[in-house]
């Protein structure tokens, strides 16, 4: 098998998973059995024939998967310092992007946000020359970033959401069904520090590579194991060093808040 070939299964399973789809989906689709397609992705023997029928349920034509699989290894990680900049310079832009990467669609966009179709193809067609994603036929979006991929530590991004977003987020009164700000107060040994920057990167991955429909449970999943692990706050067993206190006292802030925006705000 060739490493072209891998490739593209490799695709294959990423873009199932990413879609929520199972071999039993593609199984029923193919009207095969659960067992048989099982086999063709073991022996990664597919004919042209099948890989353009999974390519049809993928919602891609035989040739855009290909692309996909090609362009798979030249993805993003992190963006330089201009590219951050040219997306603070332009707030549409920014928001564009920010949904883009989150996989929500240009019609929940026009739904949610003050911004007309026009605008947000304009900067998807940007974000499709700086790498970020790739507009497809029918103004479908495919992102281009890995699964790690980040904002630059102090980079323009971070600098802009510290200054401007972050207020703006915790102004929020967090009233709706599915919102809640919810403030933990405790002091955090180093240990149980190492261990909550774990529970937090795990979310992170659990949310960049689970199916949207599961992503919650996941984010669910995380938040109970830090609640029990640390539901007493944690003390360093010998604080004399502190003169008897501890050095710093350090607080969790957890929060939940739905992307949607309220529809009366403005973008500018």
């Amino acid at each position: 098998m060739t490493a072209e070939i891998a490739l593209l299964i490799a695709t294959i399973k990423r873009e199932l998973k990413a879609q929520g789809l199972t071999y039993r989906d593609v199984a029923h689709s193919l009207r095969l059995s659960e067992a048989s397609i099982k086999r063709l992705f073991s022996s990664e023997r597919f004919t042209v024939e099948r890989l353009a029928q999974i390519a049809e349920l993928l919602g891609f034509t035989l040739t855009e998967l290909m692309h996909a699989a090609s362009s798979s290894s030249h993805q993003l990680n992190t963006l330089t310092p201009a590219q951050e900049a040219e997306l603070v310079a332009d707030e549409k832009l920014l928001l564009v992007s920010v949904c883009a990467l989150n996989d929500l669609s240009i019609a929940y966009m026009l739904e949610t946000y003050q911004i007309t179709q026009a605008e947000v193809i304009k900067r998807l067609r940007t974000l499709d020359r700086m790498g970020l994603i790739e507009l497809l036929p029918g103004d479908r979006i495919r992102r281009r970033v890995r699964r790690d991929f980040d904002w630059l530590v102090d980079g323009p991004i971070r600098r802009y959401f510290s200054t401007q977003g972050m207020e703006d987020f915790l102004n929020h009164p967090f009233d709706g069904d599915e919102q809640s700000l919810d403030f933990s107060h405790g002091i955090l040994t180093d240990a149980a520090q190492a261990q909550l920057r774990g529970e937090l990167r795990r979310l992170r991955a659990t949310l960049g590579a689970t199916p949207k429909k599961t992503a919650q449970e996941g984010a669910q999943q995380v938040a109970k194991r830090c609640r029990d692990d640390h539901a007493k706050p944690q003390y360093p067993q010998d604080d004399s060093a502190y003169g008897g206190r501890p050095e710093a006292e350090r607080s969790a802030r957890s929060k939940g808040r739905r992307l949607k925006a309220p529809r009366h705000r403005e973008c500018s």
